[in-house]
């Protein structure tokens, strides 16, 4: 089998690219010439360049490939215009689209986010809930989405949607600033600390892309794709905690003059092109339900998450501190 990676270098790609090796799969990554191919050090696949926001597709990239996996994205990128997230997230999945049409592809694996869903108002959220995205992203990741959804109905290429949940393991920073303020004791829960929140370690993620990319029985479908269970962002906190063998703050802070003060700093930097020190968004993180049923990944694609939550965190905590990024 050969497969083609989008954002073959990024922090997911590059797990997924050395899942499929460890499969005997040979991998093309598309990546831009900018790339930053540390992740990808010594690992023995082929490169094709693309950037999705405006190049076509040369018949190349698609040559011979069997499965796609579509994981590259323009992801919360600040200063670029909100059309950039169109270009990337929509325009150039359609192009990839098209080429794997042409190409004879025989399955096509769309990575998208659970972000579409936006704040989960009864969770545990299934596949069949409603699109809610809160912000430009999201909603250029929906559109992305449904777009690879009709092609695949309309025109005949097997395909399937992936939506992860909230990805971390050593590699990752997204989530760093978090581990960091907890171990430096600068941490404050904004809010009660309530929300739930949902993880998924990063090779358990991949290998249910492998699975989407596998299984027949998956084409025309969404799956989220996430860690086994959910718990309060206050019990990840303590769990982060322990870990790093720390105290957390029993006091928290209100959410609503955060959130304002948010809202100023955007009003006031953004204009002069400076990136805000507190971002209204960042603050959803304390706000928002983030809690998913894959019950259906599990029924379907024989999706199984093997790595517990207190071990991938450790994994992570471990990994930051060996790179001294606290």
């Amino acid at each position: 089998m050969k497969a083609l990676v989008t954002g073959a270098n990024g922090f997911t790609g590059s797990y997924l690219v050395k899942n499929l090796l460890g499969k005997n799969y040979s991998v093309r990554g598309l990546i831009r010439k900018s790339s930053d191919l540390s992740l990808l050090k010594d690992l023995d696949i082929e490169y094709v360049y693309a950037d999705l926001a405006k190049d076509e597709i040369a018949g190349e990239v698609m040559k011979d490939i069997d499965v796609v996996y579509h994981v590259g994205a323009a992801y919360r990128t600040e200063g670029v215009p909100q059309s950039y997230f169109w270009d990337v997230n929509v325009e150039g999945t359609r192009k990839l689209l098209e080429a794997a049409k042409k190409a004879g592809v025989r399955k096509f694996v769309h990575c998208s986010t659970v972000g579409v869903q936006g704040d989960i108002k009864n969770p545990p959220a299934r596949e069949t809930d409603p699109y809610s995205p809160g912000d430009y992203y999201q909603e250029s990741k929906v559109d992305g989405e449904k777009l690879a959804l009709a092609y695949f109905r309309e025109k005949g290429l097997n395909g399937t949607v992936v939506r992860p949940v909230g990805i971390y393991g050593p590699g990752d920073t997204r989530f760093l600033k978090l581990f960091k303020f907890i171990n430096n004791g600068k941490f404050r829960m904004i809010g009660s600390g309530n929300v739930l929140y949902h993880l998924t370690f990063v090779e358990d993620l991949v290998e249910g892309f492998v699975l989407a990319g596998e299984k027949e029985a998956s084409n025309n479908e969404i799956f989220t794709i996430g860690g086994e269970g959910y718990l309060t962002l206050s019990t990840l906190v303590g769990k982060i905690a322990s870990i790093l063998n720390k105290e957390v703050p029993k006091y928290s802070i209100p959410v609503w003059p955060v959130w304002i003060a948010g809202a100023l700093c955007e009003y006031v930097c953004k204009p002069f092109g400076i990136s805000p020190p507190i971002y209204r968004r960042r603050i959803e993180f304390f706000v928002k339900d983030r809690a998913f049923d894959i019950s259906k990944a599990k029924e379907i694609l024989g999706y199984n998450p093997k790595v517990n939550l207190d071990e991938g965190l450790k994994r992570t905590a471990d990994w930051y501190k060996e790179n001294n990024l606290f």
